[in-house]
């Protein structure tokens, strides 16, 4: 059974201006942003602990062609999967797990 998934408040904020800053430059690349975020969500609903376990029980997919990680971690008694982060690769790696 898949998992269903929601996004963190805070994760929802840097999604949404991720996608925002692509629009000012390119509505192509914005668009692609979002297909490519929707196919890992996906993939990670289908299948959650196939990626890597980086930090106590969060989880890390990377995404391809743009410099963001998804960074979640499972509600295994509820079947969610809990986006806490949407993370620029340029940010302080720091406060990659602080919320």
């Amino acid at each position: 059974m898949a998992y269903k998934y929601i996004f963190d408040p805070v994760s929802a904020d840097e999604y949404e201006s991720a996608y925002s800053w692509y629009k000012l430059r390119s509505e192509v690349a914005a668009d692609r942003l979002l297909i490519i975020v929707a196919e890992a969500i996906k993939s990670i609903c289908a299948n959650p602990f196939r990626y890597r376990n980086t930090f106590k029980k969060l989880r890390e997919f990377s995404l391809k062609k743009y410099p963001y990680n998804i960074i979640y971690y499972i509600d295994e008694v509820n079947k969610i999967i809990i986006i806490t982060s949407f993370y620029h690769h340029k940010r302080n790696p720091k406060k990659k797990y602080k919320k």
